[in-house]
């Protein structure tokens, strides 16, 4: 019995891999991977209570909160893996010749990744983005709900799950919707026809962006007389909303069915493009008996 506990004591404390002077055995490698779990499920639990208790209470913004919650738990895992490597006996100085074959293999084979990671960092210290922010970036549009070291998830109106790169919000322009708050202004285009009274019109479009209950209130609607067209004057009804920035096309369509219905019950001239046709008099035709006439018999 005693002989076995010594070949297991054996068998742990063996080295498994050997370059130079640095050494690690099985025991080691146990020990690391055992912490290493606790460590980061003791970070993560450390965000949930930041975000859920502390940050709450006093943070008005989620996506704030759980940025600031990620950074403190990056922290605690980098230090926690100090901390863990120098409990396992690894002398960190060794890993020198370690650290310059990583930073070899990086720079060939992980590079997109690494890119990526510290795109990730930059997005949770500088935060241009983040979680419950409307996006725009390249040809993709909508709410981030999830910000990871090394990629974004944005959930467009769809319902469709899109996965950026964070290198991406880095290296690209990035319209954000709701970056200082969710107040966002939409123009929408109004043309009547030219017998309308303008104000009479401004007064009706105020009227009915002022009963529709998406629309705030302040800062205030406004009507623009915008321009003299073809064959119709034309307005931008500017309008404020918060709880439609994700579609605006819906807001959009409720205001044309109230202004449709309200044009067509004070009969208001919705125009349409009108071309006038004009054709220039002094063609003379031709006599037919000069037509079929031969040259010869001139």
């Amino acid at each position: 019995m005693k002989d076995f506990f010594f070949s297991i004591k054996d068998w742990l404390y063996k080295p498994i891999v050997s370059f130079g002077d640095f050494k690690v055995d099985l025991s080691q490698i146990l020990f690391l991977i055992f912490f290493v779990v606790l460590l980061f499920l003791f970070s993560r639990l450390i965000k949930m209570i930041l975000i859920r208790k502390v940050l709450s209470r006093y943070v008005k913004e989620p996506g704030t909160a759980k940025a600031t919650a990620s950074i403190v738990q990056y922290f605690i895992i980098v230090i926690g893996l100090f901390i863990i490597i120098q409990t396992a006996g690894i002398n960190l100085s060794t890993l020198t010749l370690l650290g310059g074959a990583l930073g070899v293999g990086i720079g060939f084979g992980l590079q997109n990744v690494t890119n990526n990671f510290i795109s990730g960092v930059i997005i949770l210290f500088e935060r241009p983005i983040k979680e419950g922010d409307y996006i725009e970036v390249g040809d993709i549009r909508g709410n981030v709900v999830k910000i990871s070291p090394r990629s974004t998830t944005v959930l467009t109106n769809d319902n469709i799950s899109v996965i950026v790169p964070n290198s991406d919000f880095i290296s690209s322009t990035v319209i954000n919707w709701s970056h200082t708050d969710r107040n966002v202004r939409f123009n929408f285009p109004v043309g009547v026809s030219y017998n309308e009274d303008p104000k009479k019109i401004r007064k009706i479009l105020l009227e009915i962006v002022h009963n529709n209950p998406h629309v705030l209130k302040s800062p205030p609607p406004d009507l623009i007389f915008d321009d003299f067209g073809d064959s119709s004057l034309d307005f931008l009804l500017r309008v404020w909303t918060n709880d439609h920035i994700t579609k605006p096309i819906v807001l959009k369509s409720m205001l044309y069915y109230d202004i449709f219905e309200a044009f067509r019950k004070h009969n208001i001239e919705i125009p349409f493009p009108q071309r006038d046709l004009h054709l220039r008099s002094g063609f003379e035709a031709t006599p037919k008996n000069e037509e079929n006439q031969s040259p010869e018999g001139k």
